[in-house]
């Protein structure tokens, strides 16, 4: 009777906090099951996350600038972020907006947008095991895109949680450990390397990767 009472117990409280969650908080939770799926035991850091939860947006939508919402007008903007871009050659810091609507990912320098990527186009997301920001997005070898994208995001697991539930890509992030490969453009690829030191810093070795630390 004792096992049967503890049951029933368990099941009544645990129906009364659902009840209780507000929506905002069900989308918190939600997410936060998507990000442990993708990264727990994976990336350094995430255990650290844990207690800190996902905000909406990191910027507002009339924080944009009015032309680039002109241009992507009539699509529903869904998550905003301050992001570092590096470019695919020189590998030179550049920052930049990243916004995420409801079908497409756009990375976008003031009143510019430089670069859109349409999710259902989207080839993967790669991160590394590391507790760096680093957000590589994976697009297809065609010649709307001029290839894969190097972000640095403050917010690594909010991002990229943000990122593959509006893509519907959760199975196609890779979290990797010591390097990866990006595509360049035109056929070509890139070396990204990722290592350990005393302070974190960005940059081209004297063999042309990108060394992240």
């Amino acid at each position: 009777t004792s096992e049967l009472l503890r049951n029933i117990c368990m099941r009544n409280l645990v129906r009364k906090y659902c009840r209780g969650l507000t929506a905002e908080r069900k989308v918190q939770l939600q997410q936060k099951v998507v990000t442990s799926a993708v990264f727990s035991g994976k990336k350094e850091g995430y255990l650290e996350s844990l207690s800190q939860p996902f905000l909406e947006t990191r910027l507002k939508e009339n924080d944009l600038n009015p032309k680039v919402l002109q241009l992507i007008r009539g699509e529903n903007i869904k998550y905003v972020t301050p992001v570092i871009k590096y470019d695919r050659n020189g590998f030179k810091a550049r920052e930049r907006l990243l916004v995420l609507t409801q079908s497409s990912a756009y990375v976008v320098e003031m009143a510019k947008i430089k670069q859109k990527i349409e999710y259902s186009t989207l080839k993967g997301i790669s991160t590394s095991n590391l507790s760096d920001g680093i957000v590589v997005i994976h697009v297809p070898e065609d010649n709307k895109q001029k290839g894969d994208v190097i972000l640095q995001c403050e917010h690594v697991f909010e991002t990229v949680t943000k990122l593959c539930i509006l893509a519907n890509k959760q199975s196609q992030v890779k979290v990797v450990k010591g390097s990866l490969r990006f595509r360049v453009g035109s056929g070509k690829e890139g070396t990204m390397v990722f290592t350990v030191g005393p302070e974190p810093q960005v940059f081209k070795d004297k063999t042309g990767q990108l060394t992240v630390v």
